[in-house]
């Protein structure tokens, strides 16, 4: 019997403040101004995308005591934005990133009970730590905890905010003027008390078209990993290759059993970029120039930074790396960046680069380009549906976030080129088959 093939999940990631972006671009438009928003928010769903992601940052981030240069367009409020998209797109789900280390579990299941009345069932969180004292600085509580601490607090901010979420009781139906009747449930009253939160009351908002949100969580740590394996609906990775991607997807599907879970009830999606041309050749032309645009000379120096953990502006980057070794410890050039965590060892890292650059003879800048490249998929309209498609079927995801190197318009061509290759293979829905989120992942 032929095994038959998965359907795909798509997401839009709003690039924001992040390297991927061309600035340079003629095409490239404001990343605060609500029509960006607008633009891309009704192109995924004009897809029959499951989602738009939005991530958040706490704090500007620095480097060099310097705000870091990408950070100068500004971070808006995610509930804010998710909100107001809420009003002008009618079945995308609306995903927002929001910290658990700093906030308090009453005031985001409130916010996100409301943004899932809003959208009528289409809200999703994303739930994510912080790590530094940098981001704290900007919160009274101050500080930071150590990792296992944010993930034990991770998870009691989830299961305290649940306890929110569950408490509103109960259905009586009451008069309406216009339907004639309504459905009103009963505040709940929570307790909860443990070493992270002493909290107790009634819950304001009557039970949502989700119930809960959709749980969204990121991170590669053995924490992370089980953090997301117990809790969370999908999980947003950094692993795009097959390899690499099945390795993932096989560890933390893994995991589910103990928790009672099955396989289809976490959805795996790596982040991914793409550059489209009429050809392959075109395409890799055209992917040549994006990373070269992404990736100035003063970008790779910056880069160079935060795994040297040392002022280099006074090297080229078109000269070779810095001599000495980087500099290890907490105190880093690089502020408010989760990025700088995920040289675990500094040192083998600098080895590691140090090694590639002398095999090809590369300069800094061109180190860096390869290092942190970005398309996963270059290719063809064809190729590129080829290439996502194989990836799924074969277990290294249940599909991706894609993340535009031009905002607000870089999501278009897939739209228009890609999406339709998808949908006549059969592996991508032709329309919404239910109204909520949990109805696109597949989750209900």
């Amino acid at each position: 019997m032929t095994k038959q093939e998965k359907q795909i999940h798509l997401a839009a990631h709003f690039p924001g403040v992040n390297n991927t972006t061309v600035w340079s671009d003629p095409a490239a438009g404001s990343h605060i101004e609500f029509s960006s928003f607008v633009k891309l928010a009704q192109t995924a769903e004009r897809a029959k995308f499951d989602f738009f992601f939005l991530a958040e940052g706490l704090r500007l981030r620095e480097q060099g005591g310097q705000i870091y240069d990408l950070d100068v367009v500004g971070r808006p409020d995610t509930f804010t934005v998710l909100s107001a998209l809420a009003a002008v797109t009618s079945r995308l789900g609306l995903a927002g990133t929001i910290n658990s280390t700093f906030n308090e579990p009453f005031e985001v299941a409130r916010q996100f009970a409301t943004l899932d009345h809003l959208s009528e069932g289409r809200a999703a969180w994303n739930v994510v730590t912080s790590w530094d004292a940098f981001t704290g600085e900007n919160f009274r509580r101050g500080g930071f905890l150590p990792q296992k601490q944010r993930y034990s607090r991770a998870e009691t901010f989830m299961r305290t905010a649940w306890e929110l979420f569950d408490s509103w009781r109960g259905d009586e139906i009451v008069a309406d003027k216009d339907s004639g009747e309504f459905l009103r449930g009963t505040p709940g009253v929570f307790a909860h008390h443990d070493e992270h939160f002493q909290i107790e009351g009634q819950f304001p908002v009557p039970r949502s078209p989700q119930g809960r949100p959709v749980i969204i969580q990121a991170g590669d740590s053995e924490e992370g990993r089980e953090f997301a394996a117990a809790t969370a609906d999908a999980i947003f990775t950094r692993h795009g290759t097959l390899e690499a991607g099945q390795a993932f997807y096989s560890d933390v599907k893994g995991r589910l059993a103990k928790y009672g879970r099955q396989d289809s009830q976490l959805i795996i999606l790596p982040a991914a970029t793409f550059v489209l041309g009429d050809t392959d050749a075109d395409a890799q032309e055209r992917a040549d120039v994006v990373r070269r645009q992404q990736v100035s000379g003063a970008t790779a120096i910056k880069f160079l930074e935060q795994l040297w953990n040392a002022d280099l502006s006074g090297f080229d980057p078109d000269g070779p790396l810095p001599a000495f070794d980087p500099v290890t410890g907490e105190n880093t050039i690089a502020k408010g960046r989760a990025s700088v965590r995920m040289y675990r060892d500094p040192l083998a890292t600098s080895r590691q680069w140090r090694e590639l650059a002398e095999a090809k003879g590369l300069s800094i800048r061109e180190l860096i380009i390869e290092v942190t490249g970005r398309q996963n998929f270059i290719g063809s309209p064809a190729t590129v549906a080829e290439q996502i498609n194989h990836l799924v079927q074969n277990d290294a995801s249940d599909g991706f976030i894609l993340v535009p190197h031009v905002t607000p318009g870089g999501l278009d061509d897939f739209a228009d080129k890609v999406v339709p290759l998808l949908q006549e293979r059969g592996v991508f829905r032709t329309d919404y088959t239910g109204p909520t989120l949990r109805d696109h992942l597949g989750l209900n």
